[in-house]
């Protein structure tokens, strides 16, 4: 129990700074518009990102399927777009256009990626030491 909620809190961090990057990269794409969040404000955003990604990205993956299979998996950079986009609507302080949305999604992806990564191997390494203490 407790390492899951220590990975949550790991994600959650890593998402809120993929965001704080991707937002400083790409811009918010809408002329004019600055982000007035501070750092609360982009934690919240992690959270209301890692919330949307483990709820509506599933629905979105399945519905989405026959544009998956027709593109060969080149879709998923538009549902992870699409991902960013609504977390970002649903955050106030924040805004950003769809295209840049989906450059802030690929930031996000390997955000992730790098992370489950890491994880997977401090899990794996973790159990061949209790399998060695047997």
């Amino acid at each position: 129990m407790e390492r899951t909620i220590t990975i949550f809190g790991i994600r959650l961090i890593l998402n809120a700074l993929g965001l704080w990057v991707a937002i400083r990269l790409f811009g918010t794409g809408i002329p004019a518009e600055q982000i007035t969040a501070g750092i609360g404000g982009f934690i919240l955003a992690g959270l209301i990102f890692s919330v949307v990604n483990s709820l509506v990205r599933p629905v979105a993956m399945i519905i989405s399927l026959p544009a998956l299979l027709l593109t060969m998996g080149l879709f998923t950079l538009v549902i992870n777009g699409a991902m960013v986009w609504l977390a970002l609507i649903i955050t106030p302080g924040f805004s950003m256009s769809f295209p840049h949305s989906i450059l802030a999604g690929i930031v996000l992806s390997l955000v992730n990626y790098i992370v489950n990564s890491a994880l997977e191997l401090d899990y794996m390494s973790n159990s061949r030491r209790n399998q060695e203490r047997r």
